[in-house]
């Protein structure tokens, strides 16, 4: 390589090293105290720690960055005083009165200068080091936030030590109030309960029956070919729920508020239904409606019914319509059950008893009747 290429090199590398200096020095300028607007100065005096406070960081004036500090100084007479030395903007409203502090900003973020309020005559800022104006910060400005920890605890500590008698007295009794509480806790509960009962406010739970299928069947010919398919029943809105049901001068109402069945009752029908004609020999021709099942008959169920009828006796009154459709949607068959059944006990397990009792006693027929119906379709030429 010869001295003149040589050269050339080191011309290109300090040239870049010189564009890079200079960037450097541009962007510190711009973001310390030489920014491209003018800047006021001002002094702050902290009579406590101002730790992790560093040249450049932030100034606020009420939460806005206003500028940045410049200089942390000690002073040699004084150890704990500490004057910092503030660029901010020229319109910042500085004021004689206005406090300083450190705020931080957020929970991991650094310290910065913190400058709020202020309503007296503005503060003119200094043009030189000697006549730039000072402002006293709080005595407890700088104290950190593990310092104010540090302090309660110790406060505590010292509350805790004068009343350790008390408080030592306070423990025992309680212990003694909670050992006493455990051997008569079967006392607390009658107690409680008898307040209960005295008040009306005792919580009575929910009493739940359910619809039984029929188990004795008389004798029948049970359909040699063909699948039934127990669609799920139709009924008035007022049937489709799970409370047992009274009608009481033409009102249709809740028999109580408690007393329920164990699911909404066209579930409960339609699973009785099903049982029934599985308990009657025909567990593989009944189905629910399946996906993918195709049925050669469904059996249709209208509950029109089922309700308790008050007076004097008052009965279990259950009706239903039940229509047979074969492959083609044609109606194969169709019949009308009701039954009155009385009702031995004013009470929830009377009432459910007879309608639970009313609805299973035509269930038997129900089953006979479809399994006749669905022979003789049968057998019938299309």
């Amino acid at each position: 390589m010869t001295m003149e290429n040589r050269a050339r090199y080191i011309l290109v590398g300090l040239f870049t090293l010189a564009v890079i200096a200079a960037g450097f020095a541009f962007t510190y300028w711009l973001n310390t105290t030489g920014a491209l607007q003018q800047r006021s100065y001002y002094r702050i005096r902290y009579q406590n720690s101002v730790a992790g406070l560093l040249v450049g960081s932030a100034v606020q004036f009420n939460g806005v960055r206003v500028g940045e500090v410049t200089a942390l100084d000690l002073n040699p007479a004084n150890p704990k005083e500490i004057t910092v030395t503030v660029a901010v903007t020229p319109s910042t409203p500085v004021r004689a009165d206005t406090k300083a502090g450190i705020a931080f900003q957020g929970l991991m973020g650094g310290p910065a200068v913190a400058l709020t309020g202020g309503s007296s005559t503005p503060l003119s800022s200094g043009t030189s080091s000697a006549d730039i104006p000072v402002l006293m910060a709080d005595p407890n400005a700088g104290e950190t936030m593990t310092e104010a920890a540090l302090g309660a605890l110790h406060r505590l500590d010292a509350v805790v030590s004068e009343n350790s008698g008390p408080l030592k007295s306070t423990i025992a009794n309680l212990s003694k109030f909670t050992d006493a509480l455990a051997r008569n806790s079967d006392r607390v509960d009658g107690i409680l309960a008898g307040i209960e009962r005295m008040t009306g406010s005792s919580k009575t739970q929910n009493v739940v029956f359910d619809l039984t299928a029929a188990r004795t069947f008389p004798k029948f010919e049970k359909p040699a070919v063909g699948l039934l398919v127990v669609q799920y029943p139709v009924a008035a809105a007022a049937l489709g729920q799970d409370k047992i049901l009274i009608r009481d001068a033409g009102e249709l109402k809740p028999f109580t508020p408690e007393t329920k069945w164990s699911d909404m009752l066209l579930e409960e029908v339609q699973s009785s239904i099903v049982q029934s004609f599985e308990n009657a020999g025909l567990l593989g021709q009944v189905s629910r409606p399946l996906e993918g099942v195709t049925a050669d008959f469904q059996l249709i169920t209208d509950i029109r019914n089922f309700q308790i009828l008050a007076g004097t006796p008052a009965t279990a009154d259950v009706e239903f319509s039940a229509k047979i459709l074969n492959s083609e949607g044609h109606v194969a068959g169709a019949r009308l059950f009701h039954t009155n059944n009385p009702i031995h006990s004013i009470d929830a397990v009377g009432a459910a008893g007879a309608l639970d009792a009313a609805f299973g006693s035509m269930l038997p027929d129900l089953v006979v009747w479809t399994s006749t119906t669905i022979g003789s379709a049968a057998s019938t030429p299309h």
